[in-house]
Formats: C-alpha cells, sequence, structure tokens
C-alpha cells in the first residue's frame, strides 16, 4: 500500500463514520501496515511487507553504534546493512536513513508511574502473590494487578499517557513495552470490572499499540480520548477524542468521538453505537480566581442531571466528581494550583456526554483574622479554654497556635484546621502564662497569622516533697523534688510540727540545701514551689530533724 492509497483509505473510512454506516474491522494490524520514523513514513518492498522505522543517523555515532543501540538481542550490524543493501557502512553519514523492521527493534519493559492515590486501593504482583497499598510514585510493571475500593488512582504511562482508574475496580497491566527511543509502544491492559479512562498519547504508526480488553469486548486506538466500563456481560464505551475500534474480538467496529457504544453479550447486535450528549454551553470562569466560592452554571437544553469533574492539571487527577440536577455549581475549598474543569450532560442511561472544558488557576490569598477571646492578658480557671476569633478573607480555614513564648518555636497546643471561628486546645493547659494566635490557611499554599495575646491560666503548683535527708556532724543536707513550673522555693525550718515557731525562712533557687542544728533538740523543715505568675502555692509535708 503506498501513501496515498492509505490516506485515500482513511478519508473514506472517516465518511462512513460520520454517517455511522461502519463497516467490520478485519483487524486492527491491517490498519497499522506503514510506520512513521524519524524522517516520515516508507513502505517497504514488496518481497517485504513487515512493518518498517526508518531512523536518521546522528552526527555523533556511526552505523555500528546505531545498529547495537537500536537492534534487539541476535541482530547485527552487519544483517541491518544488507537490508538497506549498504555495501560499505562506512560510507552512511549523519542524517542518512535507515530502514529497520519493527521486529528487528529492542524492546524494553517501560513501567508506569502512579501520580495521585485518592482513598483506598491496592497493587498485586502476580509473581510473588505480594500486596502493598498503592501509593503516589510507585512504579507499576507488566504482570501488576491495580483493585480499587472505594478510592481512584492516576496513572502515567512510559509515553505520557493516562489512565484514570475509578472505584471498585480491577485493571491488570498485561504488557508495558517500549522499542528503544523510536517512541513507539506496546500497552495491553485487561480491565476485569469497573470504569477506566482514558488520555492516549498520538502513538507512532506500525509498531504502537494501546488496548484495553475486558471480558466480553476489546477496545484498541492509536492516539484519543475516551472511557470503559466493564459489567458482566456488558462493556461501554464512551469517546470524546479521536477514534477507537471496540466491539467482540475479531468483530470491533470504529467508533468516533461523540458516540459511546455497548457490547452486551445478551443482546442480538454486536455494538450497539450511539451518539453522546453535545457539550454543555457553561458560564465562563475567570483564568485567574482569588477569590472562592464561585459559581459555575450551565444552560441544561434538554438534560435532567449533568456531572462535573474538576482535574488536577499537573497530575491528572480527579479532585472531585459531582452529579446534580441544578443548573449549576458552586467551586469550593479547593487548594491553589491549575485545574482542568469538564461539564457533561447525562444520559437517562447514566451515559456522561462531550464535556466541556476550561482550565483556571486558583490563586487565594490568607488574611490575618481578628482575635476575639480570651482578651488580652485574660485570666482563666478551665484548663481547655476555648478561643474565637473571625475570618477577614474567604474561603479559608484556621487553627490556633499556643506557646510558652512569643517566638512560637516550640507550640505547647494546637487544634485542628477547620472552617469554623472557634476551637479548644488539642490537650489541656497546665497553670501559667501563654501566648496564643490563629493561623490562617486559603488555598494550601497561603498563610497569615493574627497578632500574639497572652493568656494566663490558674491554678496551684503542686506539693513539693522532700526525698533525702543527709546528717554530716552538726549539718544536715535536704533533697526534694523538682517542679518544673517552679522559678523558686521557700523553705520553712520550725521548732514544732505544726510550723507555729519559725526558725528560719529561705529563698531556695535549687533542689536542696544544708542547715546546720543545734545537737539534742528537735526541728521540723517544709519546702514549697514559688510562682512567678499568678499560681498559688502549697507546702508540702513536713519533716522531722534531729541530731545527737
Amino acid at each position: 500500500m503506498n501513501v496515498s492509497v492509505a490516506r485515500y483509505s482513511r478519508v473514506l473510512v472517516a465518511l462512513s463514520l460520520f454517517a455511522l454506516t461502519c463497516l467490520t474491522a478485519s483487524s486492527v494490524s491491517a490498519e497499522l501496515s506503514v510506520t512513521l520514523g524519524s524522517q516520515g513514513a516508507t513502505a517497504h518492498s514488496d518481497s517485504s511487507p513487515a512493518p518498517e522505522w526508518r531512523y536518521s543517523l546522528r552526527s555523533d555515532e556511526n552505523f555500528e553504534q546505531a545498529a547495537l543501540e537500536l537492534l534487539e538481542s541476535g541482530k547485527t550490524a552487519l544483517q541491518l546493512a544488507n537490508y538497506n543493501r549498504i555495501s560499505d557502512i562506512r560510507t552512511v553519514r549523519a542524517g542518512d536513513a535507515i530502514r529497520i523492521p519493527l521486529h528487528w527493534l529492542k524492546r524494553q519493559p517501560e513501567p508506569a508511574t502512579v501520580m495521585a492515590v485518592t482513598g483506598q486501593g491496592q497493587v498485586r504482583v502476580p509473581s510473588s502473590g505480594y500486596r502493598a497499598p498503592l501509593q503516589a510514585q510507585m512504579l507499576l510493571r507488566a504482570g501488576d494487578e491495580i483493585t480499587t475500593q472505594s478510592g481512584s488512582a492516576t496513572i502515567r504511562l512510559a509515553d505520557g499517557s493516562l489512565l484514570r482508574i475509578e472505584k471498585n475496580s480491577q485493571l491488570i497491566f498485561n504488557r508495558l513495552t517500549q522499542f528503544g527511543r523510536t517512541g513507539m509502544v506496546d500497552t495491553r491492559l485487561r480491565l476485569e470490572r469497573g470504569e477506566v479512562s482514558t488520555e492516549v498519547e498520538p502513538l507512532v504508526e506500525g509498531g504502537s499499540r494501546f488496548e484495553i480488553e475486558t471480558p466480553s469486548a476489546v477496545a484498541a486506538v492509536r492516539g484519543t480520548a475516551f472511557a470503559i466500563q466493564s459489567a458482566p456481560g456488558i462493556t461501554q464505551l464512551q469517546v470524546s477524542e479521536g477514534m477507537v475500534m471496540f466491539g467482540p474480538k475479531g468483530k470491533t467496529r470504529s467508533v468516533p468521538a461523540g458516540y459511546s457504544a455497548t457490547v452486551n453479550i445478551m443482546a442480538r447486535s454486536t455494538v450497539d453505537i450511539r451518539r453522546l450528549p453535545q457539550v454543555p454551553e457553561t458560564t465562563r470562569l475567570p483564568d485567574s480566581i482569588r477569590r472562592l466560592p464561585i459559581k459555575l452554571g450551565w444552560t441544561p437544553d434538554g438534560a435532567s442531571r449533568h456531572q462535573l469533574d474538576i482535574f488536577d492539571a499537573e497530575t491528572g487527577h480527579r479532585v472531585t466528581r459531582t452529579q446534580t440536577s441544578e443548573p449549576d455549581f458552586t467551586l469550593d475549598y479547593l487548594d491553589n494550583g491549575r485545574y482542568d474543569i469538564q461539564v457533561s450532560a447525562i444520559t437517562d442511561r447514566g451515559v456522561a456526554g462531550l464535556p466541556s472544558h476550561q482550565t483556571v488557576d486558583i490563586e487565594l490569598q490568607a488574611l490575618a483574622a481578628n482575635n476575639l477571646s480570651p482578651a488580652p492578658g485574660a485570666k482563666v480557671d478551665d484548663d481547655m479554654p476555648e478561643f474565637t476569633w473571625t475570618y477577614r478573607g474567604e474561603n479559608e480555614v484556621g487553627r490556633i497556635e499556643i506557646a510558652k513564648t512569643d517566638a512560637f518555636s516550640e507550640l505547647v497546643a494546637t487544634s485542628e484546621w477547620a472552617p469554623d471561628e472557634s476551637a479548644v486546645p488539642s490537650r489541656p493547659l497546665s497553670p501559667g502564662q501563654y501566648y496564643w494566635r490563629v493561623v490562617t490557611e486559603a488555598g494550601g499554599t497561603s498563610v497569615a497569622t493574627s497578632n500574639a495575646r497572652t493568656l494566663i491560666v490558674n491554678g496551684t503548683l503542686p506539693p513539693v516533697n522532700i526525698i533525702n535527708i543527709n546528717y554530716i556532724d552538726s549539718q544536715v543536707r535536704i533533697l526534694w523534688q523538682q517542679v518544673d513550673t517552679a522559678s523558686d522555693y521557700l523553705l520553712q525550718l520550725s521548732e514544732d510540727p505544726n510550723f507555729q515557731r519559725i526558725v528560719k525562712e529561705a529563698s531556695v533557687d535549687d533542689t536542696t540545701a544544708a542547715l546546720r542544728l543545734i545537737p539534742g533538740r528537735r526541728y521540723f523543715v517544709r519546702v514549697k514551689a514559688v510562682s512567678d505568675g499568678p499560681l498559688a502555692s502549697r507546702w508540702g509535708p513536713g519533716r522531722e530533724l534531729f541530731i545527737e
């Protein structure tokens, strides 16, 4: 087949698709008989109809080096020279085109990468049976099996294609192969159940292949966007870009953009093709959104329900999906970033139509909150007091931060991030003086802090227990327990156990003191902690002292 004939055939196929009189395709490989390489398409001679790839020699390599890098094991530079009818490889210069049969090219497995995960999912390695939680940045290889429960995952393939695996799905990566540095890939997946939506990069013709198989159908594409759902006996497909060869094996039909298709093993029709609802007309959002919430509306145009999808533009991961019978939706509580927002009409059968597309940047700025209570320098008896404030911005969340110093270098307690305007500390506060403030956040990246206030929590310092007494001649050394909140200690020496006849009273900044006593007399000693703040102090139990 020459190039002009191939183009003429594609025009006929496109016209037949537009009229929905698609003929059954004989096979996917029949459509991939002409290849593209570094210098475009070429057809092999009649004596060797195998698909091939054309490669232009680089200035930093010779023929032998190119052959070593590109050819699979067992194929040599001499064989490649004979194939290209080159008698002397030294005559090949940079820029010269070399024809390489596709089945001669080196192939290597190329893992896929998990871009993002929401909710729960698992990956199973069949060779070992090992199961692990599905996590972002995890590498997936041929044979791996993903199962999602309540969550979803976004996967990026080696060629940049995206897969979105929805909840309650089971997907097996049967093949993940790349043909050296040709750009051609061979990707084959099996969707046992659930739903997968794709954005497949345009495939290099000839050797590239992207195929999703289900128990009842197969979908093969070159470069397109589509969603496919698999349930017992039924497979459904919706194509939003490009074209998909879809149907039972050996009986596939071309399904163009704007159409859905169903394979039901109980139905008479092999492939039931229907037109999807058209793109809804939506209100235009600002390119940059600095305040939320904001409302997005659309014209129902006969549809009773619509579906809103919001995707992270960087990773392709779906942030949220909502269906509503209202003609609008309020966007709220989105982190700062770039998003692709899509709205599609839902058919009576629950199938989503062609989506509208808008790309917006969320750029929210947090503002410092206004502190309300407690008032500056307030004294409270509650060890878990309530803090209140008001937000100055919109779409903000906040939390309190409590520290011993106004530098807030070490936090004593906080609260959970929440949109509320009141909170209590995460743990009880010991008696003493504290500093508190409110930290507000908008868009996940913008943060502001309020002015700091002081707070005094009333209470009583714990009584001090004397833990050791040592006698040395006429001296006695006393050791007592430390109180963390004490600034110093007060010691009393009395001649009676009721401490009515005080002999000595002294302030001590340590947890030990030495006393000189008169032999033959009985004394009594006690200690209490003292604080710089308003905390009340209690005497510890008295201890008797006696030197013979």
